[in-house]
């Protein structure tokens, strides 16, 4: 990545935002502190994020809807944005020359001719390179071939049922739906150690995007990299950060990538928002809960068990305040039968009361059968 002299001065800070995204907080997902700027984020509600938009892709599941519309896109954006989904999460990586772009993998694929397969960093792409792959949106153009590399390594054609081009964080706030919250992950690859130089200027290049470009639309940051969140809580304080954590399913040199109660104490050292957990972490430590609210902190988890609706609901039972998910139709639908405030219910039973029937969505609509369920499912979830 090109680097270039950075001084924290020049990053954009809340004395040089424009008016329009210091409107954003008046949305009611930002709650605002005394001096009308983020201090913390309390959802109002329990809160539903669309992972990498209408779902990740799983290339090698029989599930056809993980390999339904092409993550980190604009087409999946809208496709999660038809349902009732607070934000979309999606990683953010910064090319070559500068301009920050949507896409989850460190590398991108390509099969070159002769069958033999190309590998690239995308960090070291220019733009222009890096959207040659997959489908073009210039009509009669062809791009490269896109494929992914999975973790045991295999390696699969990026083949859905609904392809869409790769896509900039710009083109995402030009033509994404403004009233759907962005969940902007800051990708990093976790095998680099990276200088403060190189964080703070890729941070300020994203920064610029988003204070130019995301108007009132709400904003959550989130990282997996330590240095990165404390850094960017530090380059602004409007929009929350919150740090991600695998809760110790794996071991990393970074102490700090090791436990909810490692995050608990980055948080409150760097003055972050919140903690972004594996859901696994949580039921394996739900005390780890009151700890965080004691803190002061929210509590968000992702995770395939999140595609579970009773793991979603006990989440929602224990005080979690929301949950990053790509059955978004399917758990959306689930999430409002058991969190519809109680004012939307009692107008909705006056409603049909008046039609001549009389309905309660008051609580939460699961059976005995699968409340029974969940609670036999309690101990496999905590395992890892």
């Amino acid at each position: 990545m090109a680097l270039k002299s950075v001084h924290v001065s020049d990053v954009p800070n809340f004395d040089h935002m424009p008016e329009n995204a210091v409107r954003a907080l008046s949305s009611p997902r930002f709650p605002r502190g005394p001096d009308g700027v983020k201090a913390s984020f309390k959802p109002p509600k329990f809160v539903v994020i669309g992972h990498r938009g209408n779902g990740m892709n799983m290339l090698y599941s029989a599930d056809r809807r993980m390999k339904a519309i092409k993550e980190n896109s604009i087409l999946s954006f809208d496709a999660a944005g038809k349902f009732a989904v607070d934000f979309v999460e999606f990683d953010v990586q910064v090319t070559k020359d500068d301009c920050p772009v949507i896409f989850h993998d460190n590398f991108i694929l390509t099969e070159e001719e002769g069958s033999s397969i190309s590998e690239k960093r995308v960090t070291e792409l220019t733009l222009p390179e890096f959207l040659c792959y997959g489908p073009q949106r210039e009509s009669g153009n062809v791009g490269k071939s896109l494929l992914r590399k999975v973790k045991d390594g295999r390696i699969f054609s990026w083949n859905v049922e609904d392809d869409d081009p790769l896509c900039t964080l710009q083109e995402a706030f030009q033509k994404v739906n403004p009233s759907i919250g962005f969940n902007i992950e800051l990708k990093f690859d976790d095998y680099i150690v990276y200088e403060d130089e190189t964080l703070v200027h890729v941070l300020q290049v994203i920064l610029q995007v988003v204070f130019k470009y995301a108007k009132e639309r709400p904003i959550i940051f989130s990282s997996f990299q330590p240095d990165a969140v404390q850094i960017l809580r530090k380059l602004q304080s409007v929009y929350p950060v919150f740090f991600l954590t695998n809760g110790g399913s794996e071991v990393y040199n970074d102490v700090r990538r090791n436990s909810i109660d490692e995050a608990i104490k980055l948080c409150l050292a760097g003055g972050l928002q919140g903690i972004v957990s594996e859901v696994r972490a949580i039921f394996r430590n739900p005390g780890a809960i009151p700890r965080i609210k004691e803190a002061n902190l929210s509590l968000l988890s992702y995770g395939q068990l999140n595609n579970v609706s009773e793991a979603v609901y006990m989440q929602h039972l224990m005080g979690v305040d929301g949950v990053i998910v790509d059955l978004v139709k399917e758990i959306t639908e689930s999430v409002s039968d058991f969190i519809r405030p109680a004012e939307e219910a009692e107008e909705s039973r006056h409603v049909l009361e008046g039609e001549g029937k009389l309905t309660r969505i008051t609580r939460p609509k699961f059976s005995q059968h699968e409340l029974s369920f969940l609670l036999k499912l309690i101990p496999e979830l905590i395992q890892f």
